[in-house]
Order: C-alpha cells, then structure tokens, then sequence
C-alpha cells in the first residue's frame, strides 16, 4: 500500500521502533506542512493511506474530491477533529484512531511553570551573554494553582502542584467540579473566582464549539498581575488576540504557552512579548509518546490492510 506520512518535523519517525511495522509497504514521509489547497492534493494525489500526526495537516472536504486513491486514514492520538468524518463517509474512506498518554504534556506543562515563574529561559541567555542574576523569581510553595479543567493531564497537573506544596482550585464543568471535589481538591466558585484567585493557572480543556474563545479578555483582565497564564491545551480557548493585549497591559503578568492559532509559527508579535515563555507546541513531542502514538497508528494500518476488523469512525 502506498503509505503518506505528512508532518514530521523533526524527521524522527523513521528512527522510531514503531516504523519497523510499515516494513514492506511503500512509505513517503514529508517533513513540512503545506496549506495550499493544490499543493496538497498533488503532494498527497497518490496516497492510498494518510498517516497523519495529531492535527498538523486538516483533512477537509474540499482535499478529499481530490485525492481519489484514498482509502485509509490512520490517526495518531484519539482526536480526529480536523478530519472532516461527514466527507470521508461520503468517499468511503475508513477513519481509524488511536491512544494518547497525558504524560508527556503534563510534564512540559510543569516545565513551563518552573520556567516562567523563576525566569529560566531569560537567566540562561543572560549567563551565556555574561550577565549575572537579573531577575527575582517567584516560588510556589503556598500559592495557588488554578486548574481549568479537571481530566486527564489537568489531574496529573493538579498532583504536581500539590506535591510542590500549592493550594490547588479547580473549575469546569459539572464533571470536572465533581470529579475535583471527589479528589479532595477546593472547587471555585465560578470561572471569575478562579481567574481572580489563581496566581498559575493552567488551561485543560478540549476544544469544541462550547471552548472556543471561552477565556476572553475580560477574564484575562481578572487575573492578578503577578499571576502566569499557562495552556498547553489549544490556542482557540482563548479569544483572538486577547493574550497578547492582555500582556502588553499585564494582566496577567506573564503567560508561558505550547500552542498557537497558526503552527507552525515561526515568527509572530507574541513571540515578541517579553513576558512570555513559548515552545513549539512540545506537549506531546517525547519519545515514549510517539513510539505509543505510531504504533497503534501503524498497527491499526495493518490491521485494515490485512482485512481485520477496525475501528472505523466514518463506518
């Protein structure tokens, strides 16, 4: 089968324990996103299967018309968001998707944290440019970690404030209120209360017509101006350019983030902002992740070629 494999940046999966499960297919892997309508159903016009990683390349109705060979997508992670299922119903093609681990973006979401609040990044280039302690960091012990959304990383995040001594307060929605409450941990009042009291707050929520845009820049006004404004979860929780307006006015103070509108981002005025902390969008980049990620994509590839039974959610 010929097998696309679209977005590897870091032209890793090749080295990957995983890959060793395409063996005999004919694999193409590209290592760059195209936005380009044409652009991409010429790259992908011979594709029989598209091995997507997480939502780096939409699959959209108007690529499907063009792309006539395909028969399979394989998606790493459970989300298939930015694959419009409704259109591969309509071309028969089988939408197949796999495990995700919290793991790995949990722990950059504390990465940042510490980051952000003792001035890592900013120290490290100071010393190398031969300057010596410039900034005055902020510790954690009795401050309060808000946490906005309560499931699987939220949760992770929530035990490791706890363990570096943080009050923790939780909101969302009833699910999460309940499941925080069962936990032992304080839930907020209301979305006010916990962006007025958080001194970390950290974004856990999906992304759907409900989050879109749900942190607006009237919440972000509510946060203190010593406070920091994490998300590893999804740009669009927050509304259009409200993060970077509400940092130039400092509320909040800082802001250390993994995701953006666009990716990849190479350049931006809120990359700018010198009271921001940001990665390329790493929560998921580690190697226990990918080699969890693709092997069930690859597996699951297998599986549909071999004509065993799959999962398939435009079935």
């Amino acid at each position: 089968m010929k097998i696309v494999i679209a977005d590897d940046y870091q032209d890793c999966v090749r080295g990957l324990d995983a890959f060793k499960l395409l063996e005999g297919q004919e694999v193409t892997i590209y290592h760059d996103t195209l936005t380009d309508l044409d652009a991409m159903s010429t790259r992908f016009q011979d594709a029989e299967a598209l091995v997507l990683i997480r939502e780096r390349t939409p699959i959209t109705a108007a690529l499907l018309e063009q792309l006539p060979k395909l028969k399979v997508i394989s998606q790493t992670g459970g989300g298939a968001a930015h694959v419009d299922i409704a259109a591969c119903r309509r071309h028969g093609i089988t939408v197949m998707t796999g495990t995700g681990s919290p793991y790995a973006a949990a722990e950059l979401t504390w990465g940042l944290v510490l980051a952000a609040m003792r001035h890592i990044p900013a120290e490290v280039e100071n010393l190398k440019a031969g300057r010596w302690q410039r900034t005055l960091g902020t510790g954690l012990k009795g401050r309060t970690l808000g946490i906005f959304g309560y499931g699987k990383i939220g949760s992770l995040v929530a035990r490791y404030g706890q363990a570096f001594e943080m009050k923790v307060l939780v909101w969302g929605r009833e699910g999460t209120r309940q499941r925080a409450a069962e936990a032992g941990i304080e839930v907020a009042k209301n979305q006010t209360d916990l962006f007025q009291r958080a001194d970390v707050l950290s974004l856990h929520l999906r992304l759907n017509d409900d989050t879109r845009g749900i942190v607006s820049a009237e919440s972000l006004a509510q946060m203190k101006p010593t406070s920091l404004l994490v998300n590893t979860s999804r740009a669009q929780l927050v509304a259009p350019g409200a993060l970077e307006e509400a940092l130039k006015t400092g509320r909040p103070g800082q802001a250390a983030i993994d995701v953006f509108d666009t990716e990849p981002l190479l350049a931006d005025s809120l990359l700018e902002q010198p009271n921001l902390v940001a990665t390329p969008h790493l929560g998921y980049v580690e190697k226990d992740s990918y080699e969890l990620y693709f092997g069930d994509a690859f597996s699951n590839l297998l599986a549909y070629i071999n004509g065993q039974p799959v999962n398939n959610l435009a079935g």
